[in-house]
Parts: structure tokens; sequence; C-alpha cells
């Protein structure tokens, strides 16, 4: 089913993730998951619903605010802080919630997107134990359940609902709206700072690409239509898209940073903007940096892995379309250099070569994606 159907479904109050499932999905599947989801992560509400008219199961997946408030301690959450602890950002901290501003709003603590944000971390690190499987399906220990299943086509897909409330007050203030900035406070609320800071930056590139339109369109009115003077009007827009480029690089700098401090990423490191990959795999260790228990990979077998498969795997392949295109090649020149052929005979090299194009980017696109999986854990 759409999206949209799946929305209108259900209030989207009692819903923050939807995870839904093939029409052909047996009972066994689904309470082997739900088993699982329950047990693995007690902090969920999950209700199982069925449409009746499509025949298709779907998981209602929400949690409670206390569990939230657990959730976004153990993932860091950045909130702000009351003034009189100090203001600005920091790490949600259970021990300490009395000093975050609106914790005692249920309603407007989290919004919708930091609610989503913890849900699906523990989805996605809702992991196997030794020897689990399902039907035909063999988890190895540690191995993340729900990106596999999603992966394998047990789920179908697993998405976040919109608030219907919110989007309509964006589409009056940010899509509908005409020559008035971008809300760009509350795309960062609903959104997140990722699709926030990539719209700032974009309507911040179309402000500046005024000025070389208009300095461009003066010189092209005032250019002679001699070649001397249109190749100093060459030169002199050059330089002034050099100067234009570097001063919009550094304006840029300063307005990014003045939206990451706004926004409480600034001071953020990468690694905790970005979610470990779910499909990573290694030995339980305790992490000498953090004393946290986490996933180990080697190094050594990373780079061993990829200079014994990654890179002949990739040669064999670049060497396989070449000879396959000097192949048609020379079909074609064979083609050519028969006289009387049927004219669409004389296509057919182009038509093999653009079918085994076709054949080889599906093949090639599930080794690559083989490939990234092994040798990027």
């Amino acid at each position: 089913m759409s999206h949209k159907a799946w929305m209108k479904t259900v209030p989207t109050e009692n819903c923050d993730v939807l995870m839904t499932f093939p029409d052909t999905t047996d009972d066994h599947t689904l309470l082997w998951l739900l088993n699982h989801i329950r047990l693995g992560i007690p902090e969920l509400i999950v209700q199982v619903r069925h449409h009746k008219h499509t025949r298709v199961y779907a998981f209602f997946v929400t949690a409670t605010y206390e569990s939230l408030l657990r959730g976004a301690d153990e993932i860091g959450l950045r909130k702000p802080v009351k003034a009189e602890f100090g203001g600005g950002m920091r790490s949600f901290s259970c021990e300490e919630d009395y000093i975050y501003e609106n914790i005692e709003n249920e309603l407007y603590f989290f919004t919708s997107q930091e609610r989503q944000n913890i849900i699906r971390y523990w989805l996605e690190n809702l992991r196997a134990k030794q020897g689990e499987s399902l039907h035909n399906i063999h988890f190895l220990e540690g191995q993340p359940i729900i990106p596999e299943l999603a992966a394998r086509g047990v789920i179908q897909q697993v998405f976040p609902l919109h608030e219907q409330r919110i989007l309509k007050r964006l589409m009056k203030s940010w899509v509908q709206a005409v020559c008035e900035a971008q809300p760009l406070d509350e795309i960062c609320d609903y959104f997140g700072v990722k699709i926030a800071m990539y719209f700032a930056w974009l309507g911040f590139y179309t402000s500046a690409m005024v000025y070389p339109a208009v300095f461009g369109s003066i010189l092209y009115t005032f250019t002679e239509s001699d070649q001397t003077s249109q190749d100093i009007c060459c030169v002199v827009f050059a330089i002034f898209n050099v100067i234009w480029a570097t001063l919009f690089l550094e304006e840029w700098k300063r307005r990014g940073a003045e939206f990451a401090y706004k926004w409480g990423t600034l001071d953020t490191p990468a690694e905790s903007i970005e979610e470990p990959r779910p499909q990573f795999r290694g030995v339980k260790r305790i992490s000498p940096v953090t004393s946290a228990e986490e996933f180990y990979y080697p190094p050594w077998k990373r780079l061993l892995f990829q200079c014994l498969v990654s890179l002949p795997v990739c040669l064999a392949c670049l060497s396989f379309v070449f000879l396959l295109m000097l192949g048609c090649f020379q079909l074609q020149e064979f083609v050519l250099s028969v006289r009387g052929l049927p004219r669409v005979i004389r296509f057919l090299p182009k038509i093999v070569l653009a079918v085994i194009v076709a054949a080889c980017d599906e093949v090639y696109k599930k080794i690559a994606y083989w490939l990234n999986d092994m040798g990027a854990r």
C-alpha cells in the first residue's frame, strides 16, 4: 500500500513508526518477530493491524514518554538546557532531567523526528542470538534482525508517519509562501538537522547566485561585439567569479556555524551524529575509549578482504565488460562488412550491447551491495 493510504488508516498520534509486511506473510513470521520485539525492546508499544482490503498486516510502533526519555539518554540526544542551569545544548541525562527545557510537557519535549529516531534506533539494533533462525534465514550472533528481514523481503517497508497538523503548517509557511524566508527552525524540529541544514544551504546558495547573475547580465549588456571587448569581459567575469566563490564559501562557513550552534550540533562529533551502521557485525568487546560495550571488527580482516576479494572481483567485472564491448564492436564490423543483409540486422550488435549493459548493471549492482556489506564492516 502507499504511504498515504496507511497514514489515513489510523490516527498518527498512536503511531510513530510503521512496519508493513507482504500479503503472503504467514502468522508464524508475524508472531516470531512480534515476540522478539516485545522481549528484546520492552520499551516499545506494538499494535498489530490488518487492512481488510489488501490483506496486509502492519505493526504500529510507538513508546511511552518515560521510555522515550530513557532512549534519549541511551543515544545521547542533545536537548536545550534551562537558562538557570547554564543554557545551551547538552546530551540528555535521565539523572538530571529537571535541567532541560519543557521536560514537564510530554507533548512538546520531543519532536516527532526525535521520537522516530529513538524508536528506529531501538528497532535497528534488535540483534539475534546464537543459532536463531526464521524459516530459511539463519542469523549470526549479534546480527541486526529487522534490517536483515527487510533485505530479504520479509518486511516490506519501515517508515515514520507524518503529522498532518505540522505538515499543513509547513505547507503554508514554506511551500506556498512567496518571497518569504524559509522556516528553518520548524524544518529542523520536524525533519531534523540534516534536512534543515541542506535547505539552509540551498536558500543561501540561491540568494548568493543573484550577484553573479546581475553582474554577468550587466557585463553582457555593455559588451561590444568585437573580439577584444569580449575577451576582456570574459577575464573580468572570471576574476569576479573567483572572488565571489571565495566569499561565498567563507560566508557559508560562518552561516553554517551559526545554524550548527543554534541547533546544538556545533561541538558534536561526526560519529555522534551518524548512527552506527545496523549491518555492522563483529565480536563484542569493551571499548578502550568509552568503556561501553561495542561490536569490533579487526581492520586487518577488512583490509585482507578488500585485497583478496574486492579488488579481484572488481578487476574481473571490468575485464568482462571490456571483453564484451570488444566482442560487440567486432560483431558490428562483421555485420557491416557483409553486403545484402537486411537493415534491421545491422542494428543487431547495438541491440545486443544494450541488453548486455542492462543485464550487467543489475548483476553488478548486487555484487556491489555484497562487497559493500562484507568489506565495510
